[in-house]
């Protein structure tokens, strides 16, 4: 069993909590959960910093609930968001509350008894409180003064906030009400951009329980929150040249996002090893050391890149895309080639630049200069004459193999029977021979 609280403390994963959480999570197995506005149909890693908070939760012996917001996604929450978000189709919510289910099944264990963790979804119980149901029994506990002075609200009103915006964080609060009551739900927890929703979700508790159930009890709900992740340079952290980096391999690739992490600045890594991965203090520690004496064979980014592909997709994908870094930027040779399998090839040199060759144009090729003039269509090599210097230049490699003979004849190694990898440089092309 771990301190849960200190576990997050010593990770960087802490920024505010209620008082008494601590002490309530230190006397007995207790029930928290986070929220997902299934908004797309995967989550992104902006989203795992959130869910390794729950990963920390069940480890350290309590109840993890996910609740996906099928009435609340309807909405959009406002929090910190310059304009109104697009109401999306039940269709897609539908879609997309069943991508992220079957995501968090990889990060939560739904069956370790007492505290296996559970999903719910908000429409469930939104789905049959009228609107003059809700205003009852919800909407007359909390202020408009209380609502307003928010930090996520009193940012939007320069702008503009429309009344079904405002209206998210009652329900959000009430999420929390209806979880405290139907499934002992004590804590809620999230970004540190959630603290007045959440917050608002503990009063609403204490003020409906006070008025309604006569309770005398101070303590009865929890909110704690963790630091949004950014980079040190300030820039938002989860975003690639393509956009968000996905937690679906069907919007970013095992090897797309090994690349992502594995590209880590350094003074990035100590913190996001503490934040995403399950190492160790003494682990990343050591990690830490090791890399300080030799910065330059970037051990914490390895560690930090392998610990969570094997952990989002799996170790043959881990495998696969660290045997595509090596074939596109690393010291690979024709064996490592050799190895891909056919199912592979397509994997490992995805986004490589890709041309094909007709047997017709194979026979018309006198020499290696002939073959590169061809393949790469003027996007390598724009001439015969520019291959030509490129090989005397001992910048090109075929198969990794070093060529340095233009004339030579066109005795290759088609990998797969029809593959060839022409390299300039580190710039990579794939030949691709068809009929």
């Amino acid at each position: 069993m771990i301190n849960f609280i200190e576990e997050l403390r010593w990770r960087g994963m802490l920024q505010d909590m209620m008082p008494g959480t601590e002490e309530q999570l230190n006397k007995e197995m207790t029930a928290g959960y986070i929220g997902f506005d299934p908004t797309a149909e995967s989550l992104h890693i902006g989203n795992l910093a959130t869910i390794m908070l729950l990963v920390h939760f069940q480890r350290a012996g309590h109840k993890p609930f996910a609740l996906v917001g099928g009435a609340t996604g309807m909405i959009g929450d406002p929090s910190f968001k310059a304009a109104e978000r697009k109401f999306l189709s039940e269709e897609t919510l539908a879609l997309n509350q069943e991508g992220i289910r079957r995501q968090l099944t990889r990060f939560l264990n739904f069956d370790s008894g007492a505290n296996s963790a559970e999903m719910v979804n908000n429409y469930d119980w939104f789905k049959d409180i009228s609107f003059l149901g809700f205003l009852r029994e919800a909407g007359k506990y909390l202020s408009v003064n209380y609502m307003m002075a928010k930090d996520s609200v009193r940012k939007r009103l320069e702008t503009g906030i429309s009344f079904t915006e405002f209206s998210y964080q009652l329900l959000q609060g009430y999420d929390f009400y209806w979880l405290y009551k139907n499934k002992g739900i004590r804590l809620q927890m999230g970004g540190s951009d959630q603290w007045g929703n959440i917050t608002t979700g503990t009063e609403l508790i204490r003020r409906k329980e006070v008025h309604d159930e006569g309770s005398s009890e101070e303590n009865l709900a929890f909110a704690l929150t963790t630091p949004l992740i950014t980079k040190s340079d300030g820039t938002k952290f989860g975003k690639s040249e393509g956009g968000n980096v996905w937690l679906d391999p069907r919007l970013t690739s095992p090897y797309q996002f090994y690349q992502f992490w594995i590209n880590t600045a350094d003074e990035d890594c100590s913190r996001l090893i503490r934040v995403f991965t399950l190492l160790s203090r003494d682990e990343i520690e050591e990690l830490e050391r090791q890399h300080a004496e030799a910065p330059h064979l970037r051990i914490l980014q390895k560690a930090l890149a392998k610990d969570v592909t094997i952990r989002v997709h799996s170790e043959v994908d881990y495998n696969l895309a660290v045997k595509a870094s090596e074939v596109l930027y690393g010291k690979a040779t024709i064996d490592t080639l050799r190895s891909i399998q056919a199912d592979e090839f397509e994997v490992v040199f995805e986004g490589v630049p890709q041309t094909e060759i007709s047997v017709h144009e194979l026979e018309s090729c006198k020499d290696i200069t002939d073959l590169l003039s061809i393949a790469s269509r003027g996007e390598v090599y724009t001439s015969k004459g520019e291959a030509r210097r490129a090989i005397t230049q001992n910048a090109v490699s075929i198969n990794k193999a070093k060529i340095t003979n233009p004339a030579a004849p066109l005795e290759l190694e088609w990998l797969q029977e029809r593959y060839l990898l022409i390299s300039k440089g580190k710039k990579n092309h794939l030949l691709k021979r068809v009929q």
